[in-house]
């Protein structure tokens, strides 16, 4: 047993009815030779926080993200992505010291139940994860997985998990003809999610106008490319250097410049969750509004009333990625599945990391307080674009 946390499961709690509010507290840790058949013990290394995962906090009585990792009455554990090592198993087929990728919560360890084992991972079978998305449950053994690179760590854990997602809203959108529009506007453009779709519809963008972007191979489909004219990003006068930056987007527009957006067929991203910003976005656009699709929640606290007031233009519609995975598995099955997503992974990447224009700069760093501080500067928006944060009740040497 790891000698670095005792006999004890540190975990990271923020109050559910405010979120401003977290703890840390302690519960036993299982002893090895304590396990009940199939259960593993996972000593989780390191994890990314972002504003992603402010989101699933924000909707995490609506889509169930609290359910995943159950905490006491009124609390609640944040859903992250990151990296741990196998410190104790009671299944033959998974062995101590195997490192995996996947979904914990802000705990220094995490008990599954393991099952279905194949090369390429696990799944965590416990009852009460079994009514929620599969995809969360599943556990990737880094060995195994192609995209795995142990020197990016890092910008696997900040980027992959809001890549997937930025992946599929473009094959969603694409899958329905951008529902005749021909322009994309998206919030929060500085965000990580916005700007790795912004990446995959710059590459339609390409296509449609024989010009280069990347790779201009088809990215989600195999019909010829989709006439998409322009992709908008709207962002904050802080973050409008980033965003050029990047040269994602064929328009940056500031805040304060919603007025200026002509009334042309569009489809709204709405990364940001903001109320205000939503209403101005469809009463700027009104019947030239497409499609809203809400997708994030980085100004939580204005989530709640989504749809308090009625707007001009279609419903919002909430983006569940889950479920855009489920329809791609049964067309395309896995193996085609896993190679189109990794293809886009990898152009992402060399992009994020090229060299003289690295995207992301890391900071790592260990302990309560350390994670406390974090979590309330990223749930006060106050992370600046180009930085990721890496944190961990402790690390592997």
């Amino acid at each position: 047993m790891s000698a670095i946390f005792g006999a004890t499961i540190r975990h990271f709690e923020v109050k559910r009815g405010d979120l401003r509010e977290s703890r840390l507290v302690e519960s036993a840790k299982p002893a090895g030779d304590a396990l009940q058949a199939g259960q593993v013990l996972l000593r989780i290394e390191h994890f990314a926080l972002t504003a992603n995962n402010i989101t699933y906090a924000t909707f995490g009585d609506v889509m169930q993200y609290w359910n995943f990792f159950p905490a006491q009455s009124g609390w609640g554990r944040v859903p992250v992505w990151g990296f741990a090592v196998v410190e104790a198993s009671y299944h033959e087929q998974v062995l101590v010291g195997e490192r995996v990728y996947g979904y914990f919560p802000m705990s220094s360890h995490l008990l599954v139940q393991a099952d279905r084992i194949s090369p390429a991972g696990f799944i965590d079978a416990s009852a009460h994860r079994q009514p929620m998305a599969a995809i969360y449950n599943q556990y990737t053994r880094c060995a195994s997985d192609p995209g795995y690179d142990a020197a990016h760590e890092a910008e696997q854990m900040l980027l992959r998990p809001l890549f997937m997602t930025s992946f599929l809203i473009d094959d969603f959108l694409a899958d329905n003809q951008f529902f005749g529009a021909r322009r994309v506007v998206l919030s929060s453009a500085s965000s990580k999610t916005a700007y790795g779709c912004a990446f995959m519809l710059a590459k339609r963008v390409a296509a449609a106008s024989g010009s280069a972007f990347g790779s201009t191979a088809n990215n989600a489909t195999d019909s010829a490319p989709l006439e998409l004219d322009t992709v908008v990003g709207l962002t904050s006068r802080q973050n409008s250097p980033f965003v050029h930056r990047l040269g994602f987007y064929g328009q940056i527009n500031t805040y304060d410049q919603i007025s200026s957006l002509p009334k042309v067929p569009t489809v709204y991203v709405d990364m940001a969750g903001s109320r205000e910003l939503r209403e101005a976005i469809h009463q700027q656009l009104g019947d030239s509004l497409q499609y809203s699709c809400a997708v994030g929640g980085t100004h939580w606290e204005d989530v709640s009333g989504a749809n308090a007031t009625p707007l001009p233009g279609p419903k919002p519609v909430l983006f569940f990625a889950p479920a855009q995975v489920k329809k791609r598995l049964a067309e395309w099955g896995c193996a085609q599945f896993a190679a189109r997503t990794a293809q886009a992974w990898a152009e992402f990447m060399s992009r994020v990391n090229r060299p003289g224009e690295v995207l992301l700069t890391v900071t790592r760093q260990l302990g309560d307080s350390a994670m406390q501080q974090r979590y309330v500067e990223v749930l006060e928006g106050k992370t600046a674009a180009d930085q990721g944060i890496v944190l961990g009740f402790g690390m592997a040497e």
